[in-house]
């Protein structure tokens, strides 16, 4: 008789459901037998790796078949550096996601509560549930985080509070005055992390970097990526930035070698790249404003982003209509795992896939 594995798992584990990446170009070529496909689907950097990325994995081959410095030493230098932070202070991660997860499973337990949105990243329930902790999700309001009611859902159960600024999938984002308010009004021993993986795309004035207001909050942790703008998300690269006492405890559950050599390598030549990151935020800056003029021009609403994608509201469910569009070989992203069924999510391509995306979506309207 076989062993119902599933019962073995705690509950937890049990209510979650596996992640959903965006589909692959090469999942789609194998379904459709199509080629030419464009993906504007995992907010990635369509311009590539920059040069000095590539020239510096060159240089690291033959050392492959070493272990990478299990501290980290090189990336937390150039961080150190760069963002004038203490090394101490740095917890490297295999992307900032693997920083989520060690904050859960240093801080949340059976027993605790961890809060986040509605409509935020799918990765926060995912952790949450993972360490059996309960989540406490908590209404948007305009597609976005209410700081207020998120605060006013503490209680002597909250471990953790995720706030993500800018959101994925939303593209919105709170300004320093709110987030001031918060975390003024959030209990010393309820650790609050704050996502900042969009952060290098924001422009607005009133934006709050997060790394500014360590000093002032001790429980705040602030997770970044080089997914995004520096274009290295194959090799999954993030850090978390948080006061000593709790990067120390960071480092005690972080996997050894947890970074891989090439993503050490790779991460530290990008950050060391200012041009590469200017021209990556410029180009986004176009391409969101060509999508945005693109959707007007079709009369369809989209909620206004500050990140490196947009979610546009059809108000019918989008299925059929995300089916047309990979039939064209336009790959864009459903979120209706995020409770949002209407609405896809498009990532900032090329000016030439922004315009082939338009072209595609009016044909397929």
């Amino acid at each position: 008789m076989s062993c119902d594995y599933f019962s073995l798992a705690h509950s937890g584990v049990q209510s979650l459901r596996p992640y959903q990446p965006g589909k692959p170009i090469e999942e789609l070529e194998r379904e459709l037998g199509i080629s030419g496909i464009i993906k504007l689907a995992s907010n990635e950097n369509p311009s590539g790796p920059a040069e000095s990325v590539c020239s510096a994995l060159s240089d690291v081959m033959p050392d492959l078949s070493r272990y990478p410095d299990g501290n980290g030493f090189m990336l937390k230098s150039a961080l150190r550096d760069k963002l004038k932070i203490k090394a101490e202070q740095i917890t490297l991660g295999n992307g900032s996601n693997d920083i989520l997860d060690l904050l859960a499973r240093t801080f949340a337990d059976p027993g605790k509560e961890v809060i986040f949105s509605e409509y935020a990243f799918a990765v926060y329930p995912i952790v949450t549930l993972a360490v059996n902790a309960t989540p406490v999700v908590i209404p948007a309001q305009r597609w976005g985080h209410d700081l207020d009611a998120m605060v006013n859902a503490i209680s002597d159960k909250t471990a953790l509070i995720f706030l993500a600024n800018p959101n994925n999938p939303t593209g919105t984002y709170f300004d320093k005055p709110i987030f001031e308010t918060f975390m003024n009004k959030v209990p010393d021993h309820v650790v609050v992390v704050l996502d900042e993986a969009y952060f290098e795309y924001v422009e607005e004035a009133d934006y709050p970097n997060g790394l500014a207001y360590l000093d002032r909050y001790p429980n705040l942790v602030v997770t970044r990526t080089f997914s995004k703008a520096y274009g290295l998300a194959g090799l999954r690269v993030g850090y978390g930035v948080s006061n000593p006492d709790i990067a120390d405890l960071l480092n005690r559950v972080r996997q050894p070698f947890n970074v891989s050599l090439p993503a050490i390598v790779a991460a530290t030549a990008a950050l060391n790249d200012a041009a590469y990151l200017q021209r990556s935020v410029e180009m986004n800056r176009r391409g969101l404003a060509q999508l945005e003029r693109g959707l007007s021009g079709l009369g369809l609403g989209y909620i206004p982003s500050v990140g490196n994608f947009i979610t546009v509201d059809f108000e019918k469910d989008a299925t059929e209509l995300d089916k047309r569009l990979l039939k064209k070989g336009v790959i864009v992203r459903p979120v209706a795992n995020y409770r949002m069924p209407s609405c896809l999510r498009v990532s900032v391509g090329l000016a030439e896939e922004n315009e082939r995306f338009l072209s595609a979506l009016k044909e397929s309207l």
